[in-house]
């Protein structure tokens, strides 16, 4: 499909615009589709935060975050200075109603400098007991209705901390804004080799007619970080692994691999086939808790040599917490391209690498020609889209040894990213933005997706709240999380792949 890249007139007004997303994210990725021209030729930036700063002060700041953290950075000088003076700020006491006068009276003198015609796009990278509070007094300045001019509202995850509070944000944010104004952004989805999930599968005949419970055996999704908490602990012990990855992050994954082929390639057609998937989510019943969901919490360990604390050690932990840094489940689809056939899901803080991939694991032949070749023929084939780092495609097949008889070894069949040398790849807020900016929500969360995702979510949240004897296992630093979680996968013969941060390496803790 051919993308109309045509952005009309706009503002785009960042509530938090003093935070470390705006300057880190937001504006080096604006100033990334700056310099290929991307940007409307009527723009303009306003920040909106309580911190006392003027324009040039905000200016200066956001410069110095484009130097470090824009795939331009190299600009020179005079490019750089043309783009800043786009960039506005107000400072406001977000909490009240009446300084939202003080916004909308700049919104209209910067709609006249730069004729945006009214346009705006609300981004909220604020904490989330903001998320309810400013589109509210938003729409008391009547800010948030489409008439002549398009209003948007980007909304940062968290959404909701549970099933009733994302069901409860998305009745407010709908009653001040229509479905298709709100846009529920998932950083995950704008990563290219997320959308490359969509391509490798429809768009290559050797792999959707292998694409269901007939030829896949089971699916594994990673998302590992070698990192602690750090300064987040505060945040993270009201969130956890569950919360905070799994529910949004990993289950988007699941429902691009799962979904069925959309009628054409746009929002409301890639949206509502995910929505099925999220439906046809098998409930996770009681019994089950216990033995297909594990979570742990890392403990302290010597990695390379150096000290990792544990997380109980971290700052603004509680020192007898349950939270965990670690989660694994087995889920079912029950659909019927999917029955029967496990998907396995992990993630987790201070283990050996960062990594994110999505493992197909193809069911082996059914006459094993080869019986002397044991670990080819009882793995079958498997195919790994690695979504961070080195980004590429993967795929492990089997081939003969020179020489007598027929020794058979797996072999790598493996694409890079970075061997399209000659191909810009955005960061995934680029393209986030971008998209939003056209008005394009295919890589964006829908609320009824969103409320489902924590419809499955749910029970395990109450499990670990309602029962004290909820195993917590504790894993030390740099290992692959608790050893438990390998009876997830029954048969004794498999285990997860333990990845590398080079794609075509693989081996048992070898980052260690």
């Amino acid at each position: 499909m051919k993308v109309n890249i045509n952005a009309e007139d706009q503002i785009l007004v960042i509530f938090g615009a003093s935070g470390d997303l705006t300057y880190r994210k937001l504006i080096p990725a604006v100033f990334d589709l700056h310099m290929q021209g991307l940007l409307p030729d009527n723009f303009a930036v306003l920040g909106v935060s309580r911190s006392e700063m003027s324009d040039e002060d905000f200016r200066t700041r956001m410069s110095q975050g484009i130097k470090e953290f824009a795939l331009f950075k190299e600009a020179d000088d005079k490019t750089l200075h043309e783009f800043i003076q786009c960039l506005y700020y107000i400072s406001i006491n977000t909490k009240e109603s009446n300084d939202y006068g003080i916004l909308s009276n700049k919104l209209v003198e910067l709609d006249k400098a730069h004729n945006t015609k009214g346009n705006y796009i609300f981004y909220l990278s604020v904490p989330p007991s903001l998320y309810k509070m400013i589109p509210g007094f938003l729409s008391e300045q009547g800010l948030t209705k489409n008439g002549q001019s398009f209003r948007r509202l980007i909304v940062e995850k968290p959404f909701g901390s549970d099933l009733e509070s994302a069901r409860d944000l998305n009745k407010f944010l709908l009653d001040n804004f229509e479905e298709d104004q709100i846009y529920r952004i998932d950083h995950y989805l704008g990563k290219e080799t997320v959308q490359n999930v969509l391509v490798t599968r429809f768009a290559n005949s050797i792999y959707e007619p292998l694409w269901n419970r007939n030829f896949i055996h089971h699916v594994e999704i990673t998302a590992a970080e070698n990192i602690g908490v750090g300064s987040r602990g505060g945040y993270y012990e009201d969130s956890g692994a569950l919360r905070d990855m799994l529910q949004n992050h990993l289950l988007q994954l699941v429902a691009l691999i799962a979904m069925e082929p959309p009628t054409v390639i746009n929002a409301t057609s890639i949206r509502n086939e995910k929505l099925k998937i999220f439906q046809s989510l098998r409930p996770l019943k009681e019994n089950e808790l216990f033995k297909n969901v594990i979570r742990g919490q890392y403990g302290a360990a010597n990695v390379r040599g150096e000290y990792q604390k544990g997380y109980r050690e971290e700052q603004g932990v509680d020192p007898n917490s349950r939270t965990e840094t670690f989660v694994a489940l087995k889920l079912f689809i029950d659909n019927w391209r999917w029955g029967g056939v496990p998907f396995y899901l992990r993630t987790g803080k201070r283990l050996p690498t960062r990594v994110t991939e999505i493992v197909i694991h193809f069911k082996p032949t059914p006459h094993q020609l080869f019986i002397e070749n044991k670990e080819f023929c009882t793995d079958g084939n498997i195919l790994v889209i690695r979504i961070q780092p080195d980004e590429g495609i993967l795929l492990k097949t089997g081939m003969k040894i020179p020489g007598s008889g027929y020794n058979v070894k797996n072999i790598n069949m493996d694409f890079h990213y970075k061997d399209l040398q000659e191909t810009y790849v955005p960061s995934a807020y680029e393209r986030l933005l971008l998209d939003c900016m056209i008005g394009d929500a295919t890589l964006y969360a829908r609320g009824d997706s969103v409320e489902e995702a924590w419809e499955f979510v749910q029970p395990i949240l109450d499990f670990w709240k309602n029962n004290s004897d909820a195993p917590l296992y504790q894993y030390p630093c740099g290992t692959w999380g608790p050893d438990v979680a390998d009876t997830l996968i029954e048969e004794k013969h498999l285990t997860w792949r333990y990845p590398c941060k080079n794609l075509a390496d693989d081996g048992i803790y070898c980052e260690l």
